[in-house]
């Protein structure tokens, strides 16, 4: 029993460059979906404060509207859509997967890659609305 842990220890990989290492399409898009969860959390905060401040008074209403013309907050706004739009898009390929579709490798790799270009198709659509 001693010796085949000390092969099995042998074995292993004593450094992992995890820049060599290819995640498949199903991997990107789970680690993804909950990076884009992470996001929204901290954009509700966000979207919290620009509530609030727009429905304070008419003063700070018209402050935050003229705050949407900074670039750096359109591009904030623009993140915060794509990463809902996102999370959208594959949450609804996660709900179809727990019915029992799409579980198979080749077409859970395949519905991952048409979330991708789903989710830049809604990216593109909400960066030509937001500027």
């Amino acid at each position: 029993m001693e010796l085949s842990e000390q092969n099995v220890k042998k074995q292993r990989p004593v450094h992992l460059d995890l820049q060599t290492i290819r995640f498949p399409a199903t991997a990107i898009a789970s680690i993804l979906h909950r990076v884009s969860g992470v996001i929204m959390l901290f954009a509700v905060g966000i979207l919290l404060w620009m509530l609030n401040s727009s429905l304070a008074s008419a003063e700070s209403f018209a402050e935050l509207q003229a705050l949407f013309n900074n670039p750096i907050v359109k591009f904030i706004n623009w993140g915060i859509l794509t990463a809902l739009g996102y999370h959208l898009i594959v949450g609804i390929r996660h709900l179809i997967m727990d019915t029992g579709r799409w579980e198979e490798l080749q077409s859970g790799i395949t519905s991952a890659k048409v979330s991708f270009a789903l989710a830049i198709a809604v990216s593109v659509l909400v960066g030509i609305w937001v500027w």
